[in-house]
């Protein structure tokens, strides 16, 4: 009864003779049900913003992030985790995901993982956890017991936690530091919360992930300039940004990209004011990552390189 209660588990009203639509109108039917999960993650953004200061903080001194969850919810944590050194090329500890099960629940599910609360618990032990670091607890009914006895074992060593679901007044919500919940309403299907609670949580958790690394100074304008350019399109990906920015030919682009290692912040440093590899990475350094900054910091304190960008 605890469960039929939540708003994740209604029916819902509109999609009522769901076996007696046409494909057409199920597709209608669920496109105008995902239409409810914008609006319902606007509705939460203030918090959002709260919990990434609080991310953005944490990494930029040492700390590291860590998604938990079970089912669906554990592997949108494992999705958005393992996009961020490819995408941001932050080393593998910084963003971490913990998932109900293991790595074999990713494929398939591992029968009662979801609820045994003491390993939620025991997988952050494994992980040394400290005040330091950053716990997102994800479950889109609020009671799952995996990420709960996560978020209690955060709290007890101080770190700042956070909790995702899609229901009002989430038991998980009271482990929580900051506890947000998106409320996106009865599913087309009734309980398979991978429709629209899914999307909900993974719109929030590219926000998380995105704009915590924009902070950090892995974005300059809208480009990926700490992409990792390990296969060619990746490679492809680099050039562009670096001609996009200082606006030199594709070969330039290539030929400066090789000196790097195929890293695009110091390319973009070395074109736009004439530095060395090493001068570019010092004055990144110097510069806490941000392109901007340390190219002022060069040119402030370098006088005599080239400096032929100056609207820059």
């Amino acid at each position: 009864m605890e469960l039929s209660n939540l708003t994740t588990e209604q029916r819902n009203k509109n999609s009522l003779n769901l076996d007696k639509m046409s494909i057409l109108e199920a597709l209608h039917t669920m496109n105008k049900e995902d239409k409810k999960v914008a609006e319902a993650v606007e509705s939460v953004l203030p918090k959002v913003e709260t919990s990434i200061e609080k991310m953005y903080v944490s990494l930029s001194r040492g700390g590291r992030l860590f998604y938990v969850g079970a089912g669906t919810s554990g592997r949108l944590g494992v999705i958005d985790a393992s996009e961020c050194p490819p995408t941001f090329m932050t080393p593998p500890h910084m963003v971490q995901a913990l998932m109900a099960g293991g790595e074999d629940a990713f494929f398939s599910a591992v029968e009662g993982s979801e609820d045994n609360e003491e390993q939620g618990a025991e997988d952050l032990k494994k992980k040394q956890l400290t005040a330091a670091d950053v716990v997102v607890g994800i479950t889109a009914s609020g009671r799952t017991p995996y990420p709960i006895g996560a978020l209690k074992y955060a709290r007890s060593v101080g770190a700042y936690t956070v909790s995702l679901s899609c229901n009002e007044r989430s038991e998980i919500s009271q482990f929580a530091d900051c506890d947000i919940e998106v409320v996106v309403g009865p599913e087309v299907l009734t309980g398979s919360t991978r429709l629209k609670a899914a999307t909900a949580h993974k719109m929030v958790l590219n926000m998380m992930s995105t704009t915590t690394m924009i902070k950090l100074g892995k974005v300059h304008e809208n480009l990926m300039v700490d992409v990792h350019a390990s296969n060619y399109k990746l490679m492809e990906r680099a050039k562009k940004t670096i001609m996009e920015i200082t606006k030199v030919t594709y070969e330039e682009a290539e030929e400066v990209l090789k000196k790097t290692n195929h890293k695009v912040k110091p390319a973009v440093v070395m074109i736009d004011t004439g530095a060395s590899y090493n001068e570019a990475e010092e004055a990144i350094k110097q510069s806490n990552g941000y392109v901007r900054e340390a190219i002022a910091h060069i040119r402030k304190n370098s006088p005599d390189l080239r400096n032929n960008m100056d609207s820059r």
